[in-house]
């Protein structure tokens, strides 16, 4: 299980549960409107994997989510599509997305929630990390130790994302 954690006593990291669903939902689609997802898909992932479900309150107020699973490397799920089952052989430990409001963004929650996120893929004996990068967040995924991953049959799949780029991190490595 992920433990929660404190980003300069201004946000605290909590496992998410489903009475959360209805405000992941409103932050998603203010933080992701170019990636809009059904709630089935937010209640799916919490479902299948409550330990990579998160929410991030500021003050008493959810300001921001993370869901993440098993998962396997290569092979993104498309978006807003429901995943079924975490794979019984996972190659990977996929973020399927960090959303913050803006009032809890420049606190270092999202930083310090990925080293949350990397600690509990080691954990759990996967040998990285991965993930969709949309919105111009490359650069921080980048900080965090992630790695674009070139490849022309991933770039057809990531269509549906808009601007987006697959990326990868060992979790041995710290960036």
């Amino acid at each position: 299980m992920l433990k929660k954690s404190h980003a300069r006593a201004k946000g605290e990291w909590r496992r998410m549960s489903p009475r959360d669903l209805p405000m992941v939902c409103e932050i998603a689609a203010v933080v992701h409107r170019n990636h809009p997802e059904d709630p089935e898909i937010f209640a799916e992932r919490l479902q299948l994997y409550p330990e990579g479900c998160l929410m991030l309150e500021c003050g008493g107020k959810p300001q921001g989510y993370v869901i993440s699973h098993p998962w396997v490397l290569l092979q993104p799920p498309d978006l807003n599509t429901k995943i079924g089952a975490i794979p019984a052989r996972p190659g990977t430990y996929y973020i399927h997305d960090l959303a913050l409001l803006p009032d809890a963004r420049g606190l270092g929650v999202a930083a310090k929630v990925v080293g949350m996120l990397i600690d509990h893929a080691r954990a759990v004996g996967l040998p990285n990390a991965s993930l969709v990068a949309v919105s111009g967040s490359t650069p921080f995924w980048q900080r965090c130790g992630f790695r674009p991953v070139d490849d022309l049959d991933l770039a057809e799949k990531l269509e549906s994302y808009g601007m987006a780029r697959y990326m990868v991190r060992t979790v041995e490595s710290r960036p």
